[in-house]
C-alpha cells in the first residue's frame, strides 16, 4: 500500500482522525500505512522497522481503535525495553485517545514508588505501558489482570534481547488469552526474536520497512552534556557563535517557545515562537518570515513543527529532549533538505546521555559530544565580529564628518585619538564585553559522580564540620548578614548557594558562622550576574546580602576534652578513653564503671549497658556478644542465651 494516501482511508474512528489532524499529521508512513489496516483487520503483526518510521502510530491507532473505554479493565498492553520508552509510548497513546472519553493509560516501571501504579490500576485503565520486570511484579502481586487483554505490543524486541528479558518476555507472554492479537516490533531480525515469533504469533503479517537514512548522512549530530553553564546561556552563546543561516529550536512546551523568543530578542537576536496555540494565520506568517529572512531563530514544539520545509534551516537545536526517537528523527530532518548539509545539537543532561543510542540507532548516524566555546573563545569571537563590522564602515562609509568631530574632542578634552577610539569601544562592549568573565564552576549531578572518591563534600553536618580548600581554586572571603542570632546553621548556607547559583559544593570552602553575621569562601572572580543573585538569596527569611570582606576566616581553636585531654568530663566517645569514670560515662573502656554506660565494653557492668561486650552482664544488654546473659540480648551472637537473642 502506498504512502500517498491519507489516514481517513485507512478505516481509522473520527475520533483517532480528529487527534491526528489536530497534532499535525497529514498522511502516514510506509509502515504506519501497512500496518494500520492488518491490524484493524485482526491479523498478528510482524514489524522490521526502525525507530523513527513512525510504528508508535503504527501499532497504537489500530489498537486504540479495538478500545471500549467503558470497561475499566486492561485491553492493551505494550511492553518496552526502558523507563524512558515506556514514558514516550505512553505519552503517545494519550495524545492519540485525547478525544477517547474515559480513555485511562497506566505506564509501569521500575524505580518508582508502587503506591501510585498500584492506585491507577485499582481506578481501572484500558493500556498498559510497561518495562517487563515491573510488570512481571505486579502480575506476581495480583495487581493486575490480564485477562481482558486484546492486543499485545512488543516494541524494540530486539532492545529487550539485547537487556537480557528474553526469558521475562516468555512468561509474560504465557500469561496473556490464547486469543489476544499480537504484534512484534523491532529494528532487527535476530533469530531468538524469531522464535518468539513463531511461537506466539498466529500467522502474522510481515511487514518491512527500511529507514530513509539517505537525508540523515547529510546531518551531522552532535550533543553538549550540560554542565557548568545552564542551558539558557549555552543557548545564547551558540546563537552568537555559530554560522547558522537559520535555526530551529525545539522545547517541550507552548510557554517555553514565548518565553525563550522573548529573551533572546532582547539580547539583540531576531527570534519568534511557533506553537499550538498561535491561530493558523499567526503560523503561515511566522513561517514567510522564516522564509524571507527577517527571522533567523525559530523557537518550536513537535507538532507545529511537522513537515515545515524551510531550506535556509542550517542548524537543529534540540534545547529540551524529544519525547521519543521518532520525535527526534522529524525534528533533525528540518535540516539538511534536498542533498544540503545540516547540523544538530543535543542538550543532555547527564542523566539523559544513555538516550544517545537510541537516536543513534533511528538515524543510522553517530553522536559526536561537543565542548561549549569558552567564555575567552566568545570574547575573541566578539572581538573578531567587532573588527569586521568597524573594517567594514570605514570602507563604506563617508567619516571626514566623523574625523573632524573626533579631532575637537581629542583638543577640547587634552585627549589622544587612541584614548578616544578607547572609551568608545568601551561604550560599545557594555552590553556584551569583549572579554567576558570565567565561566562558572562545573555542577554535577546526582548519579555522575563515580565512585565514593570522587564525591567531594557529602553535605553538612553541623559547623564542626571543616571544609579543606582546594588548591588549584584561588578563593575570595564573603561576609553574608546571617548569623547563629538568626538561627543560621552551615547546612543553610551551603544549601543556599549550591542551589541558588547552582554552584556545587566542591566550590564552596570554609564557612564560619558569628553572632550577627557569617563568612563564607567562595571562587574569586564570579560573574557579576552570580553576584547580583547571590545579594538577594535568602537564609532563614534574610536576604544574604553577600559582599567582599577582607575579615579572615580563623581556624577553629582545639576543642577541651579531645583526643589531647582525656582528663576533662562529659566525655564521648571516640575523643578519649577513661577507666574510672562512675557516672554518664559514654567512652570506649571502662572496666569499673556502674551506672548509664555507653562505651564498648565493660567487664563487669550490671545495669543499662549498651556497649559490645559483656562477659557477665544480667540485664537490658545490647551489645554484640554475651556469653551468658539471660535476658533481652539483642546483639549479634550468642552463645547460650536463652530469650530474646539473635544469632
Amino acid at each position: 500500500m502506498s504512502n500517498s494516501v491519507d489516514f481517513s482511508s485507512l478505516g481509522l474512528p473520527e475520533s483517532l482522525l480528529s487527534a491526528l489532524s489536530s497534532m499535525g499529521f497529514t498522511s502516514p508512513t510506509p509502515i504506519q500505512a501497512q500496518a494500520i489496516p492488518f491490524m484493524l483487520d485482526g491479523h498478528d503483526i510482524l514489524g522490521e522497522a526502525a525507530t523513527g518510521t513512525g510504528k508508535t502510530a503504527a501499532f497504537g491507532l489500530p489498537a486504540l481503535a479495538g478500545i471500549d473505554p467503558r470497561q475499566r479493565a486492561a485491553q492493551m498492553l505494550v511492553l518496552a525495553p526502558t523507563r524512558e520508552l515506556a514514558i514516550q509510548v505512553a505519552t503517545a497513546l494519550e495524545e492519540f485517545a485525547v478525544n477517547m472519553k474515559g480513555m485511562r493509560v497506566t505506564t509501569l516501571y521500575g524505580g518508582q514508588p508502587y503506591g501510585p501504579q498500584l492506585r491507577d490500576l485499582e481506578r481501572g485503565t484500558q493500556v498498559v505501558v510497561a518495562t517487563p520486570g515491573r510488570l512481571m511484579d505486579h502480575i506476581r502481586r495480583g495487581s493486575i489482570e490480564l485477562d481482558s487483554i486484546q492486543c499485545c505490543v512488543l516494541d524494540e524486541a530486539d532492545e529487550m534481547l539485547n537487556m537480557g528479558f528474553l526469558e521475562d518476555i516468555e512468561w509474560i507472554l504465557e500469561h496473556l488469552p490464547e486469543q489476544t492479537q499480537m504484534a512484534l516490533f523491532s529494528a532487527t531480525m535476530p533469530n531468538q526474536i524469531r522464535r518468539i515469533a513463531e511461537r506466539f504469533l498466529k500467522d502474522p503479517k510481515h511487514v518491512k520497512i527500511a529507514s530513509d537514512r539517505t537525508q540523515k548522512s547529510n546531518i551531522v549530530q552532535k550533543a553538549w552534556k550540560v554542565s557548568g553553564l545552564n542551558k539558557l546561556t549555552a543557548l545564547e552563546r551558540l546563537s552568537e557563535t555559530l554560522d547558522y543561516d537559520a535555526m530551529i529550536v525545539f522545547v517541550r512546551t507552548r510557554n517555553d517557545t514565548m518565553e525563550l523568543a522573548n529573551h533572546l530578542n532582547n539580547m539583540g537576536f531576531k527570534a519568534a515562537a511557533l506553537n499550538g496555540d498561535m491561530s493558523q494565520q499567526q503560523r503561515e506568517h511566522t513561517v514567510a518570515q522564516l522564509h524571507k529572512g527577517k527571522i533567523n531563530i525559530l523557537i518550536a514544539t513537535d507538532v507545529v513543527a511537522r513537515g515545515l520545509d524551510v531550506p535556509r534551516i542550517t542548524h537543529v537545536l534540540n534545547f529540551d529532549l524529544p519525547m521519543d526517537s521518532e520525535s527526534y528523527v522529524h525534528r533533525i530532518g528540518r535540516t539538511g533538505r534536498a542533498g544540503r548539509s545540516g547540523e544538530a545539537i543535543l542538550f543532555a543532561r547527564p542523566r539523559e546521555l544513555r538516550q544517545l543510542r537510541f537516536y543513534e540507532r533511528a538515524t543510522g548516524g553517530s553522536i559526536e559530544m561537543m565542548e561549549m566555546p569558552s567564555a575567552e573563545e566568545l570574547g575573541k569571537h566578539r572581538v573578531a565580529k567587532l573588527s569586521i563590522e568597524l573594517a567594514e564602515c570605514v570602507a563604506q562609509t563617508e567619516l571626514a564628518e566623523m574625523t573632524e568631530m573626533l579631532n575637537d574632542m581629542a583638543q577640547q578634552n587634552e585627549l589622544s585619538i587612541d584614548q578616544l577610539a578607547a572609551a568608545l569601544l568601551f561604550q560599545r562592549q557594555r552590553s556584551k564585553p569583549l572579554k567576558p568573565k570565567a565561566d562558572p564552576m562545573p555542577r554535577f549531578e546526582r548519579g555522575e559522580r563515580g565512585d565514593r572518591g570522587d564525591r567531594g563534600d557529602r553535605g553538612e553536618r553541623g559547623e564542626r564540620r571543616e571544609r579543606k580548600p582546594r588548591p588549584d581554586i584561588k578563593w575570595d572571603t564573603y561576609r553574608l548578614e546571617v548569623g547563629r542570632e538568626h538561627g543560621t546553621q552551615v547546612k543553610d548556607i551551603v544549601g543556599a548557594i549550591a542551589n541558588e547559583i547552582q554552584l556545587e559544593s566542591n566550590y564552596i570552602g570554609q564557612i564560619r558562622l558569628h553572632d550577627a553575621h557569617s563568612l563564607v569562601q567562595l571562587p574569586a572572580s564570579m560573574p557579576a550576574d552570580v553576584l547580583s543573585k547571590l545579594k538577594s538569596v535568602t537564609v532563614r527569611n534574610r536576604p544574604l546580602s553577600a559582599e567582599v570582606t577582607n575579615e579572615v576566616i580563623e581556624p577553629r581553636p582545639r576543642r577541651e576534652g579531645g583526643r589531647d585531654d582525656r582528663r576533662g568530663g562529659g566525655f564521648r566517645g571516640g575523643e578519649g578513653r577513661r577507666r574510672d569514670g562512675d557516672n554518664n560515662f559514654r567512652g570506649r573502656r571502662d572496666r569499673d564503671g556502674e551506672s548509664n554506660f555507653r562505651g564498648r565494653r565493660d567487664r563487669d557492668g550490671d545495669s543499662n549497658f549498651r556497649g559490645r561486650r559483656d562477659r557477665d552482664g544480667d540485664n537490658n544488654f545490647r551489645g554484640r556478644r554475651d556469653r551468658d546473659g539471660d535476658n533481652n540480648f539483642r546483639g549479634g551472637r550468642r552463645r547460650d542465651g536463652d530469650s530474646y537473642g539473635n544469632r
